[in-house]
C-alpha cells in the first residue's frame, strides 16, 4: 500500500515532506563568506596564500599584515592570532593533521614574533 501511495505522489510530480513540514528542495549554493573574510578581511588584508606557506613564513606574514593594517581594532598580535584561529575554525574538519600541527607552530612563532608566552593548558 505505501509502495502504491509513493508511486502514485511520484506520478503526481509531489514530493513527501521533511520533518520540517515542508517539501523537500534542492541545496541551496553554499555561502562563502569565511573565503570573503580571508581573501578581504575588513580586519586586515592577507598577503596571497598566506595559509599555504611554511609556519615561520606564515607567522612573518601575519605580523606584516597586521602592522600594516589600519582598520584593525585590537593589536596587531591579536589581530594576527585572531586572523589564523577563524583560518583554523572555519576549515574544521577538512583541514589535515599535517595543516593543523603546521599552523599551531604558526601560532608559537607569531607568540615568538611578539615576545608572548604561550598560555597554560
Amino acid at each position: 500500500m505505501a509502495l502504491a501511495k509513493a508511486a502514485a505522489a511520484k506520478a503526481k510530480g509531489t514530493r513527501k515532506k521533511g520533518a520540517s513540514g515542508s517539501k523537500t528542495a534542492a541545496r541551496k549554493p553554499a555561502h562563502r563568506w569565511s573565503q570573503k573574510v580571508s581573501e578581504a578581511s575588513s580586519a586586515m588584508t592577507l598577503e596571497g596564500d598566506v595559509f599555504a606557506l611554511s609556519a615561520k613564513e606564515m607567522a612573518a606574514s601575519l605580523k606584516r599584515s597586521a602592522k600594516a593594517s589600519h582598520r584593525r581594532k585590537s593589536t596587531p598580535f591579536r589581530s594576527a592570532m585572531s586572523m589564523l584561529a577563524f583560518y583554523q575554525n572555519r576549515a574544521g574538519k577538512s583541514l589535515s593533521a599535517a595543516d593543523k600541527k603546521r599552523h599551531e607552530q604558526a601560532k608559537d612563532e607569531l607568540r615568538a614574533l611578539y615576545g608572548k608566552e604561550k598560555p597554560n593548558d
